[in-house]
């Protein structure tokens, strides 16, 4: 195979932007070819015969990535000796979130302390696991294929969680149930997962990784998703937040008032599920309705927490008054998801 009429050009020098163009070439009448910039491909390691892979984006630009065979391991090594246990907890998170496929920890004796923060950590992230353990030894290697939960569906199973989390947790605040406020609680740990994983998905994605759904889910569409899953994140810590305030309930609340915070929590909860509707369909006027509701909804929280402070109990009115806040401030979060929704359906129009 001969490649004539090879082009080259530099572009943008003065901006400090390297930019490299190829002609594009026709071979054997029906395929066409490119060269690869050579001091791209002796950096990956591309020599002749190596393979590479050709992923098509939905904005039309095409991923070249380097298939190389026996590729290392991403390894971080730490040693624990004197560790105290919040700077590991978030070394290892920060670890993780980097992309290290195994994270190795040596000390001439770690810590029975030390092992429970490691063991704590794997649980409240995906993919990593315990691989290796000894006195002085401990490998810990992620193990989950990153195909098997695309960002949309992290982010969608996120919203399921944290509405259902939302739901019981004014629930057990009326019929006092502590059982169902502490199962609630745990939720939240669930969420922080996925969050976890989606930020360590579009960091990956940002430093020249594999997007899982390429086909389905462009660059941009990955940066959306995972702004949306920030506000997603927080409003699990204010439906934990309630129940939290459930938990030390004495008794059930019921009455008027009571009727007023559940209906505004499935309201709160709807216009959520709203929002991320139209930012998985790029539908700005769905995504304006949920801020223009939210918006005529103030008024309606002002009356609530008028009608709290009318309460005879002062502890009664109180937790009331620390769940309206929450249930305000998770309406304003859905505002924050419709407005990427906004953002995002601009740029694709």
């Amino acid at each position: 195979m001969n490649i004539i009429d090879f082009k080259f050009t530099n572009i943008n020098q003065k901006r400090g932007i390297n930019i490299e163009t190829r002609k594009v070439q026709q071979t054997g009448g029906s395929t066409y070819i490119i060269s690869l910039p050579k001091q791209w491909a002796e950096k990956v390691g591309i020599k002749t015969g190596v393979r590479v892979s050709l992923q098509a984006q939905p904005d039309g630009k095409l991923l070249i990535d380097p298939i190389l065979e026996g590729r290392a391991i991403k390894t971080k090594r730490i040693d624990v000796t004197g560790y105290e246990i919040k700077a590991l907890e978030r070394d290892i998170i920060a670890a993780y979130l980097y992309g290290y496929d195994r994270i190795e920890f040596s000390s001439k004796r770690i810590l029975a302390e030390q092992k429970q923060v490691i063991r704590k950590v794997c649980y409240k992230l995906i993919g990593p696991e315990i691989f290796e353990e000894s006195s002085d030894y401990v490998v810990i290697q992620d193990l989950l294929n990153p195909n098997e939960l695309p960002i949309k569906k992290g982010v969608h199973r996120m919203f399921l969680i944290a509405g259902s989390m939302q739901k019981d947790a004014v629930k057990a605040l009326r019929t006092a149930d502590y059982d169902l406020a502490l199962d609630v609680s745990q939720r939240d740990d669930e969420v922080d997962r996925l969050y976890l994983l989606i930020s360590k998905q579009f960091r990956s994605i940002l430093c020249g990784g594999k997007m899982p759904d390429s086909t389905e889910t462009s660059i941009e569409e990955y940066h959306d998703f995972r702004m949306a899953a920030s506000p997603l994140e927080r409003i699990a810590d204010h439906a934990q937040r309630i129940a939290t305030v459930a938990s030390k309930l004495q008794q059930p609340i019921n009455g008027d008032v009571m009727g007023d915070i559940e209906d505004l929590n499935n309201a709160y909860i709807e216009l959520v599920k709203q929002s991320l509707e139209a930012l998985f369909d790029a539908n700005t006027s769905l995504a304006n309705q949920v801020i223009d509701s939210v918006d005529n909804m103030h008024l309606q929280i002002e009356e609530l927490h008028a009608s709290i402070l009318k309460l005879e109990s002062h502890e009664v009115m109180i937790s009331l008054g620390t769940v309206v806040d929450s249930l305000s401030r998770i309406g304003d979060l859905g505002s924050n998801i419709a407005e990427i929704a906004i953002n995002s359906a601009i740029r694709d129009k």
